[in-house]
């Protein structure tokens, strides 16, 4: 059961969880979602009390995630409608002919197909190809890199997501949004760091971000520019 207090001009959504422990404990999910994990003796003004005083972190933390998200721009798969690919921007070309293709030549996406209406779901296909493609090459240095941190992950996986650039499982399995091949490459690499990070630290904690800094001690440049970039 969802509650909710204010806290100035915002309101904040809540769900308390109550189980067999000693301290309660706040997470934000990826999806903004506030769950509190409470002992089973934890009485209700308590914990009002203490959503209350950490207000602040909550939506900061919300805020984090939202910027996180990929923003979806609509497009129509038409001649001169500009395509991304590893962050550089592409002039979709459609030409009418018995051949089906998709490939990148002078500066151009080039497109053949015997009917327009396969422009869309061609396109798709060839970013998701180059994903698979690219994503693993890009992922495996960091995974050695990240086998001194006692992690390694069991595979990579693409997936569609639209609140996600990636995640990875309790497993050690990490999914990457195929979006993401058309971000430069130090973005993506941003994105897998990430997930490698959570697989040593579950949340967003200060050994969380201590960590990716010391992998990627500019992170925030790349995260600015995957949301600028994506937008």
């Amino acid at each position: 059961m969802k509650e909710s207090f204010q806290f100035g001009s915002k309101r904040i959504a809540y769900q308390i969880r109550y189980s067999e422990r000693k301290t309660l404990g706040i997470t934000v999910t990826p999806e903004s979602e506030v769950i509190i994990q409470a002992p089973l003796n934890a009485e209700k003004e308590r914990i009002q009390e203490i959503l209350y005083k950490r207000a602040p972190w909550i939506m900061k933390q919300q805020s984090y995630f939202l910027s996180f998200q990929p923003r979806a721009t609509e497009r129509k798969y038409i001649n001169g409608e500009t395509h991304l690919y590893l962050g550089r921007q592409y002039r979709l070309k459609v030409i009418q002919s018995n051949n089906q293709s998709v490939k990148l030549l002078h500066g151009e996406l080039l497109v053949e197909t015997p009917s327009l209406d396969q422009v869309k779901a061609l396109v798709k296909a060839w970013y998701l190809g180059r994903a698979k493609e690219k994503f693993q090459g890009l992922a495996n240095p960091w995974i050695d890199k990240f086998k001194s941190e006692g992690v390694q992950p069991e595979t990579i996986v693409l997936r569609e997501m639209p609140l996600r650039w990636g995640s990875c499982t309790p497993k050690g399995k990490i999914i990457l949004n195929p979006e993401l091949i058309k971000a430069p490459k130090a973005c993506i690499e941003y994105v897998i760091i990430h997930e490698l990070c959570h697989l040593v630290h579950r949340d967003h904690s200060p050994a969380f971000f201590r960590l990716q800094a010391c992998y990627l001690p500019d992170w925030e440049r790349w995260k600015e520019r995957l949301e600028r970039i994506l937008a």
